[in-house]
């Protein structure tokens, strides 16, 4: 079953209170998705691990329900 766009917001956005999150639709079959998190606890954390944490905010649902995620990450200027 694929995800929507609001329950992957709520899923970042229950981790990352402060986030602001941008989620695009790749291909319209709310199967691939593009999301750009912005949020202070990425603030010295390597990008790597920045997406290790959306990806944990997913509660496992990445590579089931979510088949793909292009991630944009970083804190707030």
């Amino acid at each position: 079953m694929a995800m929507q766009a609001g329950e992957i917001e709520a899923l970042i956005k229950a981790a990352f209170p402060d986030a602001k999150i941008t989620i695009e639709d790749l291909a319209g079959d709310n199967d691939h998705y593009a999301a750009t998190v912005v949020s202070e606890a990425f603030r010295g954390v390597p990008r790597v691990r920045q997406h290790q944490m959306v990806y944990a905010a997913l509660q496992g649902r990445m590579g089931g329900a979510l088949h793909a995620l292009a991630l944009q990450t970083s804190a707030p200027d």
